[in-house]
């Protein structure tokens, strides 16, 4: 059994890859290189990508010559997570402070569409008794 993928942050360079992963579904360490536009070393990539497997944020199975590496979560799932913790770490853990944060930003451009499905949720999440 994979360790339970660690809630450390994790840094830009593993960022990425995650990124690229996840793009992709599953990628070899070439694949990730060339997703990456200003990509360190293959033998970088490959250390960051055995470190993220130890962290349990990837695993791999044998294909051919190369590890072929898929995420061990779902991407929303990972999302959630990271939402969590940016929510704590500079929002003392309020939601409204992050969403009106976003709101005032200038180059928050929200289309009309997006407005109404983000008013739909939050009626939803009052019907359902969310406080």
């Amino acid at each position: 059994m994979p360790p339970k993928p660690s809630e450390d942050q994790l840094s830009r360079r593993e960022r990425q890859i995650m990124d690229a992963v996840y793009a992709l579904k599953q990628a070899t360490v070439t694949e990730v290189v060339e997703a990456i536009d200003d990509a360190p070393s293959r033998t970088t990539i490959r250390t960051l990508m055995r470190i993220l497997e130890e962290k349990g944020h990837l695993k791999h199975k044998k294909q051919g010559r190369e590890y072929l590496y898929l995420p061990t979560r779902a991407r929303t799932r990972a999302g959630q997570s990271a939402m969590r913790r940016v929510l704590e770490t500079f929002f003392g853990g309020s939601l409204e402070q992050a969403v009106a944060t976003h709101l005032s930003d200038p180059s928050a451009d929200l289309s009309t569409e997006e407005l109404e499905r983000i008013a739909n949720l939050i009626s939803q999440a009052k019907k359902e008794g969310k406080p």
